[in-house]
């Protein structure tokens, strides 16, 4: 069993700061590529950002500049440091990690329950 958990969301003004955090725990051998996921409502989930193992990172063009993905391996935790949030950040912020299962020995993607990000105008 492999579980992802969120926090750090929360209520910000326009121009404000958050910092997400998502802590996998359970039993896998290596956690590989990891990303963060968000859902406006009545919109599709859309990719936000990535990382890999060796932390190479990607963004989407509606983030790039101000936020930012990290990764600290001993700690299996993803970050995402979110600057000039605007309304339209407003959103459940999904964490996903591509794992290798120790149970299964099978490598699948699991996610995280989502955490409540909204930016007041």
């Amino acid at each position: 069993q492999v579980q992802l958990v969120e926090s750090g969301g929360g209520l910000v003004q326009a121009g404000g700061s958050l910092r997400l955090s998502c802590v996998a725990s359970g039993s896998f051998f290596s956690i590989n590529a990891m990303a963060w996921y968000r859902q406006a409502p009545g919109k599709q989930r859309e990719l936000v950002a990535t990382i890999t193992s060796s932390s190479t990172t990607n963004y989407a063009d509606s983030v790039k500049g101000r936020f930012t993905i990290s990764r600290d391996n001993a700690k299996n935790t993803v970050y995402l440091r979110m600057n000039s949030l605007k309304p339209e950040d407003t959103a459940v912020y999904y964490c996903n990690a591509n794992v290798l299962n120790s149970g299964t020995w099978r490598r699948g993607d699991y996610w995280g329950q989502g955490t409540q990000v909204t930016v007041s105008s």
